[in-house]
């Protein structure tokens, strides 16, 4: 095996580890990929009326189970009223109990749904439900039907476009059928008796500001390896209006116990939320995977948020120095600086940092004669950098500069060595290389300040961590570049004459 095949397979994993976190935390907790992004909510509430009998009272009510729909939030309003909540049972369902109800009792249940970005697939049927014998002359007008369809088609698809055709037409053979059946009772027989699968289910068309609605009846065909949805009662499903299948594993909807006159209807509005708002009240109580850093308290979350820039620092300074070959004073004193200007405004921060690091030269260059220790040394440039900024902060509030008191952010420590560094260069190496590399630290600094302080860069370091894998990659990959820096091709620029 070669001896970058580790290297390149330590690549490939942080490759592969970043883009399945990114595309999870998208996909399954709806962590959107820009920021600004809207998420329309569905809130469904249906009320359920019923005469008490003054006697026990149990209401139950068949719950949504719809793959392209995810439950947001639900609560139920029933005074005096036991509830119970049955998510683990197929099919879902809310039921109601009361020792005693008289007269007329009225109950609220409210869901808020939003549709699914990728959902998952329905399984395909396993067995097929065998249709009834229906009375004649009934049944021999359907074997008919179905016949003659059958005849016009070659595939399960095109049958269902011929049954649905014949079931628009105004024939006697239909005529027949629907004194006795609906057009969806018809066109599930029809299917049962050609053996294609198919379930009648209940749906409730999605529309902000209705009232007073009803489930719809609609048939689900598995057809050419997944299920469709086909409306016979109506002129077509409205393709803008969202579905909600509501009713599909129970031969109910609503049944109430003890009580008469029984009766369900449905309220619908939307509500535009933020989808980064809406993904982290999700993953309050998600487990450790899912929440990312929303459990942590709102302090911890805004450190992080400042802390989690830095690997964005670090992969422009690698690419500015390895790849295009600018000079720097240090290695990470660019990084800290450019979170600095996040604080102090890039103006405001580079005239400070060059009032600053041009003051503690010119003091250095005293200090350098008296021959001091190191740890001394750098001792009495710590302190003279508090000094220094402690002077132009009280300068500057006393002109009514408030904007230049932000100078306070910068880290002192490292604003020392970097003057000391410096320092050490304008006497090793002269002053225009103290300029190239104070002005090759600067010029990374604003640099990352402007990847650093990007809204949508932030978005992405602090939501989606898997981009830093992308980033460890990325900086691991330019370690191994060994060729020329961009900027050292200009000293090949006199071999153009030859």
């Amino acid at each position: 095996m070669s001896e970058r095949a580790p290297f390149f397979f330590l690549i490939f994993i942080l490759v592969a580890v970043g883009i399945s976190t990114i595309y999870y935390r998208h996909v399954e907790t709806g962590v959107p990929l820009t920021t600004g992004e809207q998420v329309t909510i569905w809130e469904v509430e249906a009320q359920i009326a019923f005469t008490g009998e003054q006697g026990a009272v149990n209401a139950q009510l068949t719950l949504p189970k719809d793959g392209k729909f995810k439950l947001v939030e639900e609560y139920t309003a029933s005074p005096a009223y036991g509830v119970n909540v049955l998510r683990e049972q197929i099919p879902p369902k809310v039921v109601w109990s009361k020792r005693k109800a008289e007269g007329r009792q009225t109950l609220y249940y409210r869901g808020s749904y939003k549709e699914v970005l990728d959902p998952e697939a329905d399984p395909a049927p396993t067995d097929l439900i065998q249709a009834d014998v229906w009375d004649e002359p009934y049944q021999s007008t359907a074997s008919t039907l179905l016949k003659e369809a059958f005849d016009r088609s070659s595939n399960d698809e095109l049958l269902l476009r011929e049954i649905q055709n014949s079931l628009r037409a105004q024939n006697q053979s239909v005529a027949l059928l629907l004194t006795r059946y609906t057009r969806t009772e018809v066109f599930v027989h029809l299917l049962e008796m050609a053996g294609v699968p198919s379930k009648r289910v209940g749906g409730l068309v999605l529309e902000d500001g209705r009232r007073n609605q009803s489930l719809i009846p609609l048939v689900r065909v598995y057809v050419d390896k997944q299920w469709e949805l086909f409306d016979l009662e109506s002129s077509g499903l409205d393709p803008e209006s969202p579905i909600l299948i509501w009713r599909q594993d129970s031969p109910w909807l609503l049944d109430v116990e003890g009580a008469g006159n029984s009766d369900i209807s449905f309220s619908i509005s939307s509500v535009t939320r933020s989808a980064l708002k809406e993904a982290q009240s999700l993953s309050v109580d998600a487990d450790l995977f899912n929440s990312g850093l929303y459990n942590l308290p709102i302090a911890e979350q805004n450190l992080f948020k400042g802390i989690l820039l830095l690997p964005i620092g670090a992969l422009v300074v690698v690419f500015l120095r390895v790849i295009i070959g600018l000079k720097c004073s240090g290695t990470f004193m660019p990084i800290l600086i450019a979170t600095s200007f996040i604080q102090t405004e890039l103006l405001n921060g580079v005239i400070g940092f060059l009032l600053i690091v041009s003051t503690g030269l010119v003091i250095r260059s005293y200090l350098s004669r008296l021959n001091l220790l190191l740890v001394s040394r750098i001792s009495a440039v710590v302190i003279l950098v508090i000094g220094i900024i402690t002077l132009f902060t009280i300068i500057a509030f006393r002109f009514g500069l408030t904007d230049a008191l932000t100078i306070t952010f910068f880290p002192m420590v490292i604003m020392a060595w970097t003057i000391e560094r410096m320092s050490i260069l304008w006497e090793e190496e002269g002053g225009k290389e103290v300029l190239v590399q104070g002005g090759g630290s600067l010029l990374v600094a604003v640099i990352a300040y402007l990847m650093m302080d990007n809204a949508l860069i932030r978005h992405w370091a602090f939501n989606f961590l898997g981009v830093h894998a992308l980033i460890m990659a990325a900086v691991l990959l330019m370690g191994q570049y060994t060729g020329y820096r961009l900027l050292e091709l200009r000293r090949f620029k006199p071999m153009e004459d030859y």
